[in-house]
């Protein structure tokens, strides 16, 4: 193995624990500012590998590093019929699951701390104790993202003609590097005579400023004659080629096939740009919605995961990965012929979309996630403003032990999805260079 793959891999590696443990003091801070007994701050799961005590509570490193937590006393509250103390356990299995997870956590309380305790804060501090963690990812999302495109810049394509195909390939064709040939149809670009350094200003007659909105006119317009204005050599100059239908890779996910789009066969000035906040805002809620919209279809996903890990299939490079995954493109990232600033961009990004995936994972409304804990004080803050508008007496905590059997088959699922996505990350990974 490479030493530039084992550096690349421990650069992510640490980048992610570094991730994690800042997750955790989004929990954290809020916790203790609202006066919540935290006994252990933890980066990872399993046996302690460093451990520091402070005034009450234990920081520190264990041995197995898929997440971190950190430990609040009074996490789940007494029934209220029991006036705050523990009862018999039931002989119920579920119930006895229950009770018993009630008397860990109420055994915790010692005497001083009734006030200091999870449950019996408002509903409102307990949401931005949990919404803390996530939040933190995306903050840190963001200042990554904001590092690549303000202070690297991305690229960016200008509607300006840096090349002319001679003719008309198939993406297979393109994709295997594929010469013209006396049979291969001449493009209608050539035909129409555009040139190098071409400067479209507007396409079937309608303005665009930039490549982006050329391509979507001329993929739009499909078939036939269409008009294109230029500037060249500071003259203006009108073309009218022939757009021919082909099938080409969607601009919105370049692993699809748009059917019948116009082409012209022109390829664009590529320059990189320094972008603003508003860029780096814009493009992190593309990222969000996208990676939701991955997290929906992540049971149909992990279909592709488990053929390849054990029936050889080629793994889908948009398939879900495990830490271990993301560390080897990390790896790959870095045992690439990439310049070094290419490099380094690819590191950075890789690392703000895990943390952008770890914080809306954490918001599924389901425990152990925080987006368990979320639901439950919002439901919590529901419940209370119903009956003051009701004038009604206050009702109790929301009593999150209950949803505690369903917590057990969540985490049962989480654990196998883990297992197999490690394993198959290890057996078949994600290559980025296929």
């Amino acid at each position: 193995m490479s030493w530039l793959v084992v550096a690349g891999f421990l650069i992510f590696f640490l980048g992610l624990m570094a991730s994690i443990a800042l997750h955790e003091i989004g929990h954290l801070v809020p916790a203790k500012f609202f006066g919540v007994k935290v006994t252990q701050y933890m980066v990872g799961f399993g046996p302690t590998l460093w451990s520091k005590r402070g005034k009450e509570t234990e920081y520190g490193v264990k041995w197995i590093p898929l997440g971190g937590y950190i430990r609040m006393i009074g996490p789940l509250p007494p029934r209220p019929q029991d006036q705050g103390k523990l009862r018999n356990l039931s002989t119920g299995y579920w119930q006895g699951l229950i009770e018993s997870a009630r008397q860990a956590s109420l055994e915790e309380v010692r005497p001083g701390d009734e006030k200091r305790v999870l449950y019996s804060k408002p509903w409102w501090q307990r949401l931005i104790i949990f919404v803390g963690g996530p939040a933190m990812n995306f903050v840190l999302a963001f200042l990554l993202f904001a590092v690549v495109f303000i202070g690297f810049g991305v690229q960016v394509a200008k509607p300006v003609v840096a090349s002319v195909s001679q003719c008309v390939m198939t993406v297979q064709e393109q994709q295997k590097g594929q010469k013209c040939t006396a049979a291969h149809q001449k493009s209608p670009a050539a035909v129409a005579g555009l040139a190098v350094n071409d400067k479209i200003r507007a396409v079937g007659g309608t303005p665009v400023t930039t490549w982006e909105q050329a391509t979507k006119l001329i993929r739009a317009h499909g078939a036939g004659p269409i008009t294109v204005q230029v500037e060249r050599n500071g003259a203006p100059l009108t073309l009218t080629p022939t757009l021919i239908a082909q099938d080409r890779p969607s601009t919105d996910d370049p692993t699809k096939i748009d059917k019948n789009q116009g082409f012209l066969g022109v390829g664009p000035v590529v320059v990189v740009e320094r972008q603003n906040l508003g860029y780096v805002a814009a493009t992190m809620w593309d990222f969000t919605t996208r990676t939701a919209a991955s997290l929906a279809r992540f049971p149909e996903r992990l279909g592709n995961v488990w053929d390849a890990a054990f029936s050889g299939a080629k793994r889908d490079i948009n398939s879900p990965a495990s830490i271990v995954g993301a560390g080897r493109i990390g790896g790959e990232i870095a045992a690439s012929a990439a310049p070094l600033d290419a490099k380094i961009i690819s590191l950075i990004q890789l690392l703000a979309l895990v943390n952008l995936a770890i914080g809306v994972f954490n918001l599924i409304p389901l425990l152990p996630l925080d987006g368990g804990q979320i639901a439950g004080a919002l439901w919590e803050g529901l419940k209370r403003a119903y009956a003051r508008v009701r004038r009604r007496p206050a009702p109790s905590y929301v009593d999150i032990a209950k949803a505690l059997p369903l917590t057990y088959a969540v985490v049962a699922v989480l654990l196998v999805m883990s297992t197999l996505l490690i394993y198959a990350d290890i057996v078949n990974p994600i290559r980025l260079s296929g």
